[in-house]
């Protein structure tokens, strides 16, 4: 039986309340635009997965502590912040479903608003003296920057070999869950040896999480993104990769060509999602994205039975099976 996201919570439905209650509470100003700002961005929150890291986390190596759930705020302003920006730069008019912050308040106000959050982030941790915490977050934060520009860098040519594709989607996606479970367990005081541990662990499941959302790109699931996006912005990601790599040279060129130059047409575009297909591009980033997912679960083998460690298992397998 497929479990939901409220039966994974279960060991931590009491702190995700009031992670909640307290995010609301860090997003608070008395400038009245950025109020209603924030109010609109806590209405259309997402499924909250990353401060389910932290929390099932930190219960899976220790004891949840008053600490843990400011790292959870923490993870969550800054990655808010990092989602508003993406808005901007993607020229993105929808979030989950919702009207991004900049086609409702234009890029300008949309940049602040990511601006403000930030800064609510650093100064949560730095008012705290939380600085392990603080140091786990902005090395994510660094990494996505980085992730997202190599990527970008390669767009251009279209060049991205399978060793850079997971270098892009280890700094842009794995980085961040890699800090949530990191974060976890250093809330908790936890050993470096275990905090770089659940830092790999949350880098696999990241790993796997990405692919998952590439796949996406060539199904008919609805996930909140128009099917084929990924070709239209000309992001290279691994079903595309396997298949020209395994293609003859005239194939290739052709293929190129179409994502170069031809993505304004549907056709075009269905032309290469048909080519990844027939390539058997999705079954080979199926594969690897399994072999990540069960590396994950493995590591958590390593650490004592509880009802925290069976929850992670359990939200690890929730985004590997997840339909959108």
């Amino acid at each position: 039986m497929k479990l939901t996201l409220k039966e994974i919570q279960q060991p931590i439905v009491g702190d995700m309340k009031a992670f909640e209650e307290n995010f609301r509470k860090s997003m608070k100003t008395k400038v009245l635009l950025l109020d209603k700002i924030t109010n609109y961005i806590i209405r259309s929150k997402g499924k909250q997965m990353r401060p389910m890291f932290v929390f099932l986390v930190a219960g899976a190596v220790g004891k949840i502590e008053e600490s843990t759930h400011r790292g959870a705020a923490l993870i969550e302003l800054l990655h808010t912040a990092t989602l508003v920006h993406d808005d901007v730069v993607d020229d993105a008019n929808y979030r989950r479903g919702f009207f991004s912050i900049n086609a409702l308040w234009k890029n300008k106000v949309a940049v602040l608003v990511g601006d403000y959050l930030l800064s609510r982030g650093l100064l949560l941790a730095v008012d705290n003296g939380d600085f392990s915490l603080l140091k786990i977050v902005s090395t994510a934060v660094k990494e996505m920057s980085e992730g997202e520009l190599l990527q970008m860098e390669k767009a251009r040519k279209l060049d991205i070999t399978e060793e850079v594709y997971y270098e892009v989607i280890r700094q842009k996606t794995a980085s961040l869950i890699a800090a949530c479970c990191g974060v976890g367990a250093a809330s908790t005081g936890a050993n470096e040896e275990l905090i770089a541990q659940m830092k790999i662990f949350g880098e696999k499941v990241g790993m796997a999480f990405q692919i998952k959302d590439d796949l996406f790109d060539f199904g008919k699931d609805e996930i909140g993104k128009p099917r084929g996006i990924d070709i239209k912005e000309k992001k290279m990601t691994l079903p595309l990769i396997y298949a020209l790599r395994n293609a003859d040279w005239s194939t290739r060129r052709k293929i190129i060509n179409k994502i170069k130059n031809k993505t304004d047409d549907p056709k075009e575009v269905q032309a290469v999602i048909d080519f990844v297909i027939n390539s058997g591009g999705l079954d080979y980033a199926q594969q690897k994205m399994e072999t990540f997912y069960q590396e994950a679960l493995s590591m958590l083998s390593d650490l004592p039975e509880s009802e925290y460690r069976t929850s992670l298992q359990q939200l690890v397998e929730f985004t590997i099976l997840r339909k959108k």
